[in-house]
């Protein structure tokens, strides 16, 4: 995943969830913001202390990165995404990851279309 599709700064990050919608299930919350003009989309990641300790934490961050660049064709490149992961998703595996962040964006009609498994 590219730098430049990253959200880092705070005040990003308060704009995403003072303004975007969000959605949820059981180890995921996507705050989804559509930027006009934006070529790209650019994804923000949120891990609390409480989940784990850095290796727990660097490990679901990198599972979220390789999902969403697997799904960048299906995804809509006008909006950012802020993602929160919850406790369960300490323990899920990466293909899990990408499954329940699939079910996800499904919820929040953010796929263009359904995506290949």
């Amino acid at each position: 995943m590219k730098k430049r599709r990253r959200i880092k700064k705070n005040e990003e990050f308060q704009k995403v969830f003072r303004k975007g919608k969000s959605f949820a299930n059981r180890q995921f919350v996507i705050y989804c913001l559509p930027k006009e003009g934006q070529e790209e989309f650019r994804i923000g990641l949120s891990i609390n202390k409480k989940i784990g300790k850095a290796v727990t934490r660097n490990q679901i961050k990198r599972y979220i990165r390789q999902s969403f660049f697997e799904l960048q064709d299906d995804l809509k490149n006008d909006v950012d995404y802020v993602i929160i992961a919850r406790h369960p998703a300490a323990t899920l595996d990466f293909h899990e990851t990408k499954k329940s962040l699939q079910h996800v964006l499904k919820i929040a009609k953010i796929l263009k279309r359904s995506s290949r498994e």
